[in-house]
C-alpha cells in the first residue's frame, strides 16, 4: 500500500489515496502506522476519498485510532496532495469533512503547492467556565471549530508540564466527548504563543483548528485584533476572523516529507 507522509508545522500525518478504494480496518491501521517506534510515525492517518458533495472527502484518524472531525494542518496537506499528484488541477477546491465542507485556496510555486488558505467556517464559542485541574482553577473558553477545543490563557506556556496537564483537560467531566486543549500566551494584539494537547494524540507541534479556536477566544476576550499570527512549536499560522462573514481563515504551509509502501496481508 503506497503512502505519503506530510506535515504542516510539524503536525504530521500519513496520507493514503483512497479515491478508488478505501482500506479496511482504518482505526487499527491508524494505530499501527502512526506508531513512532514500530510504524512510520505520525500524529495520525488521513484518507483522501471520493465525495458526492465536494471535490474530495477527508477522513482523519488520530494516533489512538479514534476518528476526528477535522484537522486544520491536515487539510492543508490534503490540498497539496491532490494537486501535486494531479488528482485535480483546481487551485480552489472543496473538501468534505465530518465538520462540514471546507474550501481551500492553493498557493502554487514552481508547479507545486507550498501553502494553503482554508476557510474554516464559522466558530461556535461557548460561555467561559472554570475547571478545577490538579488542585487549581483554570478559566477556559470552549470553542468548536467543527471539533471541540478548550482555550485557556496563561503566561509562560513554554514551561508547562503538558504531559501532566493535558490528559486532565482532555478527559475532564465537562467534556464528555473529550476535548483538545490550547494553552495560550498573548504576546501583543497581533501575536499569540500556543501549545496544544490534542485529543487522542497528546501534545503535537501544531494544531490548525486549535490556532483558530485560540484566535477566536482571544478576540472575544478583547485581547487581540481579528487578524493574528499564532506561534506554535512547529512554526507560525496566520489566522483571520473575518467580521463580514464570520468565517475564520487559516493560512499556513504544507510539506511532503517522504513516500513509501506499507505491507499488507491483502493478496
Amino acid at each position: 500500500m503506497k503512502f505519503t507522509k506530510m506535515q504542516g508545522l510539524g503536525n504530521d500525518y500519513i496520507y493514503l489515496d483512497a479515491t478508488r478504494e478505501v482500506p479496511q480496518h482504518l482505526p487499527e491501521l491508524a494505530r499501527q502506522i502512526s506508531d513512532r517506534h514500530f510504524g512510520v510515525g505520525s500524529d495520525g492517518l488521513i484518507c483522501i476519498c471520493a465525495s458526492e458533495r465536494a471535490d474530495f472527502r477527508m477522513r482523519m484518524f488520530n494516533a489512538d485510532g479514534s476518528e476526528g472531525e477535522m484537522c486544520g494542518n491536515g487539510i492543508r496537506c490534503v490540498g497539496k496532495f491532490v494537486y501535486d499528484k494531479a488528482l485535480t488541477d483546481k487551485t480552489t477546491l472543496t473538501v468534505e469533512t465530518l465538520a462540514g465542507i471546507k474550501t481551500l485556496e492553493l498557493h502554487v510555486s514552481d508547479g507545486a503547492v507550498d501553502s494553503v488558505t482554508v476557510d474554516m467556517g464559522k466558530p461556535v464559542p461557548q460561555e467561559g467556565r472554570t475547571l478545577q485541574i490538579m488542585g487549581r482553577p483554570y478559566e477556559v473558553r470552549p470553542v468548536s471549530m467543527g471539533n471541540p477545543h478548550a482555550v485557556t490563557f496563561l503566561s509562560g506556556v513554554e514551561h508547562l508540564d503538558l504531559a501532566a496537564l493535558g490528559p486532565c483537560f482532555e478527559r475532564h467531566p465537562s467534556f464528555p466527548d473529550r476535548t483538545n486543549t490550547e494553552f495560550v500566551e498573548v504576546l501583543d494584539r497581533g501575536r499569540l504563543n500556543m501549545r496544544v494537547w490534542e485529543r487522542g494524540s497528546g501534545e503535537t507541534l501544531a494544531c490548525g483548528t486549535g490556532a483558530c479556536a485560540s484566535a477566536v477566544a482571544a478576540v472575544l476576550a478583547g485581547k487581540t485584533d481579528r487578524t493574528v499570527t499564532v506561534r506554535l512549536l512547529g512554526g507560525e499560522l496566520s489566522i483571520r476572523w473575518d467580521e463580514s462573514d464570520g468565517h475564520v481563515y487559516m493560512t499556513g504551509p504544507a510539506v511532503t516529507v517522504f513516500e513509501g509502501e506499507w505491507p499488507t496481508d491483502e493478496k
